[in-house]
């Protein structure tokens, strides 16, 4: 169990990790790695970060769920972190397409 919630909950932490850093970066956080989101293709550029590092934050919820349901049922976390690794990450590509249409000019 302890190596489980050390796992899966330092994954959760870094995914509000990268939430906190969404929320108090200046220049536009983008999505995906190596692709750069300019400052003047965004109307409100503090909207916008802080509206994808809630995306993130929320997003860390399915790990955590997970670390704690470890506890009353293995079997249960795994099918926790299955779902946040297949559905979770599918909402994260439709949930930024809609920040991104939201704030993009």
């Amino acid at each position: 169990m302890i190596v489980w919630c050390i796992i899966v909950g330092g994954c959760a932490a870094l995914f509000v990790g990268i939430g906190i850093y969404a929320c108090r970066l200046k220049k536009p956080m983008g999505f995906w790695t190596g692709v750069a989101v300019k400052a003047e293709d965004i109307t409100d550029i503090p909207a916008y970060n802080k509206a994808n590092g809630r995306m993130w934050m929320l997003y860390s919820l399915w790990y955590w769920v997970s670390c704690l349901v470890y506890a009353l049922s293995p079997l249960a976390a795994v099918v926790i972190m299955m779902a946040g690794g297949t559905v979770g990450t599918i909402g994260l590509m439709f949930i930024y397409r809609r920040i991104e249409s939201k704030y993009k000019k």
